[in-house]
């Protein structure tokens, strides 16, 4: 079985956000990271080499194949800012209506920018997004 290749790490995420040539994403991934940070009351890691995590849980597939992921997180793509909402989105209907402007994928909330969207949504979606965690999962903190 294939092992998962993006992994928590020590890499720094303040010098990860700075090598962000785009600068609107990069203003934009400073503002999420910190919005996740007071949220969550979690540090910032590197996952990988380009998403930011915060906390992380334990799954286990009937497959049998196990790891372990974050809580929450983003990840400055070339096209969008990507939020990992690892719940997916159907906990939360009444919030993905009132969002703005975005498009998802299975666990990831797509944003061009944040003024496309709701920002004080956003804060209630990873907020939900990491009690639905909580409840499923075994947890921690990194």
């Amino acid at each position: 079985m294939a092992e998962l290749k993006t992994k928590q790490n020590d890499a720094s995420v303040d010098t990860f956000i700075a090598s962000i040539d785009h600068d609107k994403r990069r203003t934009d991934t400073e503002t999420v990271c910190q919005m996740m940070s007071e949220l969550t009351g979690w540090q910032a890691r590197m996952w990988g080499k380009s998403i930011i995590g915060f906390g992380a849980y334990e799954y286990k597939y009937d497959s049998g194949h196990s790891g372990r992921w974050a809580m929450v997180g983003l990840s400055p793509r070339k096209t969008s800012l990507t939020i990992y909402i690892m719940p997916g989105f159907q906990p939360f209907p009444d919030l993905m209506e009132k969002l703005g402007k975005y498009k998802t994928g299975k666990s990831c909330l797509y944003v061009n920018k944040l003024e496309d969207i709701d920002v004080t949504v956003l804060k209630d979606l990873i907020s939900g997004s990491v009690e639905v965690m909580k409840e499923r999962y075994v947890w921690s903190e990194s």
